[in-house]
C-alpha cells in the first residue's frame, strides 16, 4: 500500500531543473508587479495571457501581489515559455541496431528483428523564466528558469509548477542548476 501511494504521489509531482540569477537587494521586500510584454508577446495576447496566468500563483507564493489597475508597480516582471517536441525514431541513433531491436535468451543472442512502422518516441522538453525588474530604474533584479521532459506538453498545471519550481527558493539564488519537486495542482 505505500509503494502504491508513494506512485501516486509521483504522479503528482512535477520534477524540474531550475537555475537562479541576480541578488535581490538585502532588506527589499516582494512588492507588487505587473506584467511587462515584448513586442512579440503582444502579438499573441492571448497566449501570453496564458502563460501570465500560469505565473500569478508562483509570484503570489514568492510574496508578490498583483498591482491594482492604473497604479505603479514595485516591479516589472517578464516572462515567456517554450515548449519543444521531438519526435525520435530508432534509426535516428547511428548504432540503431543496439538495444532494442534484438532480444536475448539465456543463450547467445538470436537475431535482430524490426517492427514496422518503426517504433517512434515523443518526448516534450519544457522550459519556463522570469525576469524580475525595478519598475524605477529599470535594473534586473532576479532571474530564474525552470526546465523539464516529459511524454506530455502539459497544460496549465504544468506551466503553473514549472513558475513555482522556479521561484521556489526567492528571493536566494542556489547551486545552478539544480533539481526541485513541485507537486502538481489544478
Amino acid at each position: 500500500v505505500a509503494l502504491l501511494l508513494a506512485a501516486c504521489a509521483a504522479m503528482n509531482t512535477l520534477q524540474a531543473e531550475i537555475a537562479t540569477f541576480g541578488e535581490w537587494p538585502a532588506g527589499r521586500a516582494p512588492g507588487s508587479y505587473a506584467f511587462d510584454r515584448l513586442p512579440s508577446q503582444q502579438a499573441r495576447p492571448d497566449v501570453q495571457q496564458r502563460l501570465e496566468d500560469a505565473a500569478h500563483r508562483a509570484l503570489a507564493v514568492a510574496g508578490f501581489s498583483a498591482a491594482a489597475p492604473g497604479a505603479t508597480p514595485d516591479v516589472l516582471v517578464q516572462v515567456g515559455a517554450r515548449i519543444t517536441r521531438t519526435d525520435t525514431i530508432a534509426w535516428d541513433d547511428p548504432l540503431w541496431w543496439r538495444g532494442g531491436f534484438g532480444y536475448w535468451r539465456p543463450r547467445p543472442w538470436i537475431g535482430p528483428y524490426w517492427r514496422y512502422p518503426p517504433p517512434t518516441t515523443v518526448r516534450y522538453d519544457r522550459e519556463v523564466a522570469l525576469l524580475l525588474r525595478d519598475r524605477a530604474s529599470g535594473a534586473p533584479l532576479y532571474e530564474a528558469r525552470a526546465s523539464s521532459d516529459g511524454g506530455t506538453a502539459g497544460g496549465a498545471e504544468t506551466l503553473a509548477a514549472m513558475f513555482r519550481a522556479a521561484l521556489i527558493d526567492f528571493p536566494r539564488s542556489g547551486i545552478n542548476p539544480r533539481s526541485v519537486s513541485v507537486p502538481l495542482q489544478p
